[in-house]
């Protein structure tokens, strides 16, 4: 493993690779690195990011592990009723056990070295009176919770098909990501229209590059491998509309979806730090190459929105070296998952209702999950129906992941997270979630058979660890082959808004104590991360969504004149009779802009959430029919 790139830069330093002595031997190789940060991830997901001269870290590099180095506040971070205004004071804690990343400036060049200025970036824990409370430091704990009590389980339990499981001696956690975004031009616009059309005809996904994204695209792929990510792929997703060029013939107009893929990891932190460094690299080099880069889960409302699947596996070391996929069955043609891979999924599914509030935490991230966009919207997994051959069921919240001829590989996909998931607590609670279902498989003693048909009830018939009423598996098309109404009877009615959401974590009281065993994400963090979510959606709901609904609806505007026909009088009043409805106030009645702050101001949540929906449906309702009667208008 490198850490210089061919033009001698320091991209990153190896975890474990050198002691002090030989990281500090190593920075004074590179001078051009001036700065260091210490990277702590809040509860919200947000990195810190700080300037602290390198000589500071030479005179006392001891300090910077040992929390004495840097300190921060409540008002810095989201710790949302951990680090109050009274009790302020976070420690800073550097992580040796991850690599280190070095950001380069490169519109502020050294003029001694003629190389851009560095920053190195060491991925840190957040500490409040003697605690760690940020996001790392769950998923790290939670990782060690797991691993201590599956092995335990393992080693005390019979179980059917794993006659190995006394042999293990360790057990790590494959995690990875996927990042899709959106990049464009800047000041340019194109209408929805357009861009729905273009998904529909399938335009883009999988289509060949051009110009400046084409450039940005090879450029970010190639400097993800210089920091160490060993990028798989680069393409282009379903969204967007063609290049435009200009009279020169140069590409004058860019509106493309893509995504970036890199190499799995066996470690859920660095999986986590490596996406976070991602998204700095992608955003980055699309910014040399004079392009914008949204990480928006829905970044345009009526196309195509942006996940990033979350990969995750769980395997052993047996004390001979061997390692063995713990998801994969004995025969890999005659089964499709081993019994632990089954009640993995089955505690996933089982505890997601409280598990959704922490993975889709946004009004944005709920606007991606809607039927007709290749997103998630229920609560189901799909395995295939013969084990010989290996499917992907793309309707699916989180499916199976398997190749025949390579059981190292099998895992599962969870599709429902998004750019700006928080992927440190979305881990922590799927291994937790994972580890509630392997814990039932384990200690029911049940063959494998029996978990299978477990994992395939119909809703509606009894079962020991699933819900009675609940369905959880599908090999069909889950929005082509049911109805709405089928699909809510069997897999759950689906949040629409985030105080819904949130409503799945204070009404499941047994899940959110299944998630929360343990010191990993304890009940205190995981109130705060839901605190600050419901914060964050009045102060959104209020003062921009609202107000930007506003602009669109003061935006338009009559185009007809003196002389329209009856036809286009009569678009108009529809238009103009929703346009009072949702914006404007009279002296008979509130318009549902009105009372959609008043409802979030008496902290009637119930009201405000269900107004949303309804002002949800009424723009879409209003940019149809001011559609129609624009388009008319000559």
């Amino acid at each position: 493993m490198t850490t210089v790139a061919t033009n001698d830069l320091l991209y990153y330093i190896p975890a474990g690779h050198y002691g002090k002595e030989g990281v500090l031997a190593l920075l004074e190789q590179h001078p051009e690195i001036k700065f260091v940060s210490l990277v702590g991830v809040d509860l919200a997901g947000n990195d810190t990011d700080e300037k602290i001269p390198i000589s500071t870290f030479f005179d006392d590099y001891d300090a910077f592990f040992e929390g004495r180095a840097v300190q921060t506040d409540g008002s810095s971070v989201v710790l949302t009723n951990i680090a109050t205004l009274n009790n302020a004071r976070v420690d800073m804690w550097a992580d040796p056990s991850v690599n280190w990343f070095v950001d380069y400036n490169d519109e502020n060049i050294d003029p001694e070295t003629g190389r851009p200025i560095g920053t190195l970036r060491i991925p840190a824990f957040l500490m409040h009176n003697d605690t760690y409370v940020d996001s790392r430091a769950i998923l790290k704990r939670s990782c060690d919770f797991v691993k201590r009590e599956l092995l335990h389980l393992l080693q005390s339990h019979t179980v059917p098909g794993m006659e190995y499981a006394q042999d293990i001696e360790d057990i790590f956690f494959t995690s990875a990501t996927e990042l899709e975004f959106w990049v464009k031009s800047p000041t340019k616009q194109v209408t929805t229209k357009e861009l729905s059309v273009s998904q529909k005809l399938q335009e883009q996904y999988w289509q060949r590059t051009h110009g400046s994204v084409r450039t940005a695209l090879e450029q970010a792929v190639d400097r993800l491998d210089k920091y160490g990510l060993q990028a798989e792929m680069g393409h282009k997703e379903v969204g967007g509309v063609k290049s435009k060029l200009d009279d020169e013939g140069h590409v004058d107009f860019v509106l493309e979806q893509l995504e970036i893929d890199w190499k799995y990891t066996g470690n859920p932190l660095q999986t986590a730090d490596n996406e976070l460094q991602a998204r700095i690299i992608v955003r980055e080099v699309f910014r040399e190459n004079g392009l914008d880069v949204t990480f928006k889960a829905k970044p345009i409302i009526g196309v195509a929105g942006s996940g990033e699947h979350t990969h995750f596996g769980v395997m052993a070391k047996l004390k001979n070296g061997k390692l063995v996929n713990l998801f994969s069955p004995d025969d890999m043609r005659k089964a499709a998952l081993s019994p632990l891979g089954m009640g993995a999924i089955m505690g996933v599914l089982k505890n997601y209702e409280a598990i959704n509030p922490f993975i889709s935490s946004t009004t944005d991230s709920l606007n991606r999950l809607k039927p007709g966009f290749e997103a998630p919207v229920c609560i189901v997994t799909s395995i295939g129906t013969d084990p010989s051959v290996p499917s992907r069921n793309r309707t699916i919240l989180c499916g199976l992941i398997r190749d025949i001829d390579n059981p190292m590989a099998t895992r599962f996909e969870l599709r429902a997270p998004n750019p700006y998931t928080n992927t440190y607590t979305a881990l922590a609670l799927i291994f937790m979630a994972a580890y509630d279902g392997m814990k039932y498989v384990i200690e029911s003693g049940k063959t494998s058979d029996a978990i299978l048909a477990e994992l395939s009830k119909k809703a509606g018939e009894d079962a020991d660890y699933l819900e009675k009423d609940r369905a959880y598996r599908s090999e069909k098309d889950v929005f082509e082959d049911y109805t709405q109404e089928e699909r809510d009877h069997m897999f759950g009615i689906p949040p629409a808004t985030v105080w819904e959401n949130i409503l799945g974590y204070k009404h499941n009281e047994d899940k959110v104590k299944a998630l929360s065993v343990g010191d990993g994400f304890t009940r205190v963090l995981m109130d705060s991360f839901i605190a600050g979510v419901m914060n964050r959606w009045v102060l959104e709901l209020a003062n921009r969504i609202v107000p930007a609904n506003a602009k669109v609806v003061v935006g338009m505007k009559a185009l007809h004149d003196d002389d329209a026909d009856s036809a286009d009088l009569a678009r108009w009043d529809k238009v103009n009779a929703l346009r009072i409805y949702v914006a404007k106030d009279t002296v008979d009645s509130k318009s549902l802009f009105t009372r959609i702050i008043e409802a979030l101001q008496a902290k009637d949540y119930d009201k405000a959430s269900s107004l949303q929906v309804e002002m949800y449906d009424k723009m879409e309702e209003l940019k149809a029919a001011y559609f129609d009667y624009a388009k008319n208008i000559l």
